[in-house]
């Protein structure tokens, strides 16, 4: 596994005592009820978190090896479930799975300023059996919406000015914004709303669905947050025919090789439609406390390029 030297003069992440963390942890404890009460009632069966496997997400931006060799076997830390979770969906007879999963993503540490960003993180990974992206994108809104209301009524003395989103939010197109603001476009955008919204069609990892009537468009989806808080969630339809998948694999340079166990699956004709996504939950509460940097909502922060206490 790669790892960076940290010098001396590098930031040290701040150890977050009681009275400082204790309010943000009361939010965190009620967005995580409102999160299991809401898709219990949706049926979403929850499956537990894969920490280590021979095939992980492959991302769409630069991160540090995570790699690990172990009894003649090599394996990587989950940077997210998106390949167990189209396995799931497709092997399960249920409409809708989720996870807490922990994510390991060692971010290069020019991130370490950007506020949102830590080498290790809880996401919550929703797959929908057959789902469209419509359809995915409604059940998001339902679910903000619901996390919010608990937060502003159980939390209302601590925060006081949770504003709860308004439904349906507003859906954006990348290709759009790219064009008026630049490759920036998110943060722009970000910083001009006061509600949550959508930004559609990013062109990234090979699993997310290509229009079939518009190559090089995508039916994926990401939410963000006003304010300028940035993005909340990723997420898309998914590719699941095997010739599909090696092409668009081939298309990114990437190695077939590097997803056999996936690819196996889809040879043998296994996977199914779905749509998903993941939503940071770290990034939640920073939103919903407005915390200016995403350390400070967490007792053992673990940001890019920071030395690490615990």
């Amino acid at each position: 596994m790669m790892t960076t030297n940290l010098n001396q003069e590098s930031e040290i992440s701040t150890f977050q005592t009681s009275d400082q963390i204790e309010t943000t942890l009361r939010v965190q404890t009620e967005v995580l009820k409102s999160i299991h009460d809401f898709l219990y009632r949706k049926s979403l069966i929850q499956l537990m978190p894969v920490i280590l496997s021979p095939i992980t997400d492959p991302l769409c931006h630069p991160v540090y090896n995570t790699q690990i060799d172990y009894l003649g076997q090599k394996f990587q830390l989950t940077k997210s479930m998106i390949f167990h979770k189209q396995i799931a969906i497709a092997t399960l007879d249920v409409n809708g799975i989720y996870i807490m999963s922990p994510n390991i993503r060692l971010e290069l540490s020019d991130l370490k300023c950007s506020g949102k960003h830590l080498t290790e993180f809880t996401q919550l990974d929703i797959e929908l059996k057959g789902a469209t992206a419509r359809e995915f994108m409604s059940l998001t809104e339902e679910l903000m919406i619901h996390i919010f209301r608990r937060v502003e009524k159980f939390c209302h003395d601590e925060f006081p000015d949770i504003k709860v989103p308004r439904k349906p939010f507003s859906i954006y197109n990348s290709w759009d914004l790219r064009e008026e603001y630049g490759n920036e476009f998110g943060s722009e955008i970000s910083s001009l709303e006061d509600d949550l919204f959508w930004i559609t069609d990013f062109e990234r990892e090979f699993y997310d669905k290509e229009d079939p009537d518009r190559k090089g468009h995508y039916i994926n989806y990401d939410l963000y947050y006003p304010e300028g808080f940035g993005e909340a969630l990723s997420g898309g339809e998914r590719d699941y025919e095997y010739e599909t998948l090696v092409r668009k694999i081939k298309e990114r340079n990437q190695d077939c090789n590097h997803f056999e166990p996936y690819l196996r699956f889809a040879k043998q004709g296994k996977l199914v439609p779905s749509a998903g996504g993941g939503l940071g939950i770290e990034r939640l509460i920073r939103f919903l406390t407005k915390k200016k940097h995403i350390r400070e909502i967490s007792l053992f922060p673990k940001v890019p390029g920071e030395k690490i206490e615990f």
